[in-house]
């Protein structure tokens, strides 16, 4: 019989949307009542939602926060396309059917006490919610980079914690991480107040360049963004030899593995690959394998 490691995993809700905050740029923050999805989610992992009974398609949305006790799950997305579009019309009280939490989730297990965690765009959900799990854990020193070029969908403030060999002037945090006690700054071409000005990844570098080997020892790279970014990202962690994962973005049909349409090349040795699905296998590798 052929395993499934998913099964009963993957819960069906109707959740009841109970905010739905509309932020510059076009994107939106969504909580909905989901306790199933809220008790079992994890950092990396995502949720398939049927944004509006017209379309069949479901459209797969990172998990940002989650609350077990409260039972609710919250979102960020951007309104790109005519699913996200149609999600971004329903309002509070309304149901959506959803399938979640799916995929695998980012590993804190490597005995590397500093976690860099990377996030462009709306690739900073996994971010914040792997600030969320770190949060208050004493084994974990997390410094989180979350860039946009767009406005950001929060308010940037300048930080009250101080990163040493921080770049002169790069202050902007994101402030549901510093109240959290998180290190946070924010990257951004624009040249927003506070930000660095410039990609995620060169102020990445800046700040691991002034480490010495035995801190770089404790280091290890998690990010979530665009493929380009991504892709730079892997590179800087291959050229200080940290440990680095990624999580995917990538078009789903089904969501659940069965339509195979989200099938990305993994090296699965010197010489080898294999196609992983992205939505069960993933959506988070580790970046030699999926960039190489």
């Amino acid at each position: 019989m052929e395993n499934k490691p998913h099964r009963d995993t993957i819960f069906s809700e109707q959740a009841q949307i109970l905010s739905h905050q509309a932020c510059a740029g076009e994107q939106y923050i969504l909580r909905v009542a989901a306790p199933k999805c809220a008790a079992n989610a994890l950092p990396g992992s995502f949720a398939h939602i049927k944004v509006a009974p017209a379309l069949l398609l479901r459209r797969p949305i990172s998990i940002m926060r989650t609350s077990a006790t409260e039972g609710w799950v919250e979102f960020l997305y951007k309104a790109v396309g005519e699913g996200t579009r149609l999600l971004a019309t329903r309002q509070p009280g309304e149901m959506l059917d959803m399938l979640g939490p799916i995929g695998t989730a980012f590993k804190f297990e490597s005995g590397r006490s500093r976690p860099l965690l990377i996030g462009g765009g709306v690739g900073m959900p996994p971010m914040i919610f792997a600030a969320q799990q770190l949060r208050g854990n004493d084994l974990f020193k997390p410094l989180a980079i979350l860039g946009s070029e767009v406005p950001f969908p929060f308010r940037p403030r300048p930080s009250r914690i101080l990163i040493p060999a921080m770049p002169d002037g790069v202050i902007a945090c994101m402030p549901l991480l510093d109240d959290w006690g998180i290190p946070c700054r924010l990257a951004s071409q624009q040249g927003y107040a506070g930000c660095y000005q410039g990609f995620v990844t060169d102020l990445a570098r800046d700040w691991l360049n002034t480490l010495d080997r035995e801190q770089l020892n404790q280091v290890e790279i998690f990010a979530c963004g665009p493929h380009p970014m991504l892709a730079a990202v892997a590179m800087l962690a291959a050229e200080l030899d940290l440990p680095c994962q990624v999580s995917l973005e990538e078009y789903m049909a089904c969501g659940v593995g069965g339509c195979a349409g989200c099938v990305v090349p993994v090296k699965t040795g010197a010489t080898s690959q294999a196609m992983k699905r992205v939505c069960v296998d993933g959506p988070v590798f580790d970046a030699r394998q999926v960039f190489f």
